[in-house]
């Protein structure tokens, strides 16, 4: 997957309770090398990628290498995905809250600004109401739980047909490991507009998805294994969040994100809605959510 990062980019690995977790840093003698860059006190912005057939860092890559040269930028592929650690298992929420905080308390000398997608973005929810004092604010991109305000969203398929270990497999094959599968998913579910889909990005997705046991955290993901409430959650966080939200994100509607905000607007102070994009308004138009991003982070500096 390092073929597919920005120029100046390279990995680093973390080891974590359930394997290493790979990740994305700048190491530019740009800026690696500068004096302000390796100060303690630089804030630390940890990109957070969505779940789905062939995630991983790719996701945000034409995002950070805007704040490389103002803050530590970390973007790890999450375990299961990606070049990290595909341990064959049934996964589950803690395997995700667990690791994620690992990666952060063995990464970030101070709290983090946590930029994230989706049922991650909601994960880091839960993951701030449990431990507050790892996060210094929260940019989230479409968060939800799949099952916020007990409705289910996103389950494509019947789970009495997801577990049977053959047709798992034929499921994974046919749904995430060929080009035509890659490039529907994009342009069908993810984008709000089909051209914006470049070849890159297909063959980011596609790489990633036929890693050796992608299935399984996939599959965890569309059998709604990792599905929750995201309502419960959000009254109880305290720490400073953004909230962005794509007009045309499927399953996770703009009326959605609304009504999860006002659950709490001591804590989630800014919520913005970008017109014409879908649930990664941050790949498809990453140029409006670098500006949003930066605005945002202007006002924790004040």
């Amino acid at each position: 997957m390092l073929q597919f990062q920005p120029p100046g980019f390279g990995q680093g690995v973390v080891q974590t309770s359930l394997g290493l977790m790979v990740y994305y840093t700048p190491v530019d003698p740009m800026w690696a090398s500068s004096t302000f860059w390796q100060k303690e006190t630089v804030p630390t912005l940890v990109f957070l990628h969505s779940f789905g057939g062939g995630a991983s860092a790719y996701e945000w890559s034409k995002v950070y290498p805007a704040f490389a040269s103002d803050y530590r930028v970390l973007a790890p592929d999450l375990i299961g995905w990606g070049q990290s650690t595909h341990p064959v298992r049934n996964y589950q929420i803690d395997d995700y809250l667990t690791t994620i905080a690992e990666f952060i308390q063995k990464t970030c000398p101070h709290r983090a600004i946590a930029v994230a997608s989706s049922l991650t973005a909601a994960l880091v929810i839960r993951l701030a109401v449990q431990q507050p004092n790892l996060f210094q604010s929260l940019v989230l991109i479409c968060p939800s739980g799949f099952d916020d305000f007990g409705q289910g969203a996103g389950r494509r398929l019947p789970l009495q047909l997801i577990g049977t270990p053959l047709l798992n497999d034929l499921i994974y094959s046919v749904g995430a490991q060929n080009e035509l599968a890659v490039r529907n998913f994009l342009q069908r579910f993810l984008f709000a507009k089909p051209d914006r889909v470049t070849e890159e990005m297909v063959a980011a997705y596609l790489t990633s998805a036929q890693q050796p046991n992608a299935k399984y955290a996939a599959l965890a993901f569309l059998q709604g294994e990792l599905y929750f409430d995201l309502a419960r959650y959000i009254p109880q966080l305290t720490v400073p969040t953004g909230m962005i939200w794509g007009e045309a994100a499927q399953f996770t509607s703009l009326e959605l994100g609304r009504r999860l905000a006002q659950l709490n607007p001591q804590a989630i102070r800014k919520f913005q809605a970008i017109a014409s994009t879908g649930v990664l308004p941050h790949l498809e138009t990453p140029e409006i959510v670098i500006g949003l991003l930066q605005l945002y982070l202007q006002t924790l500096a004040i």
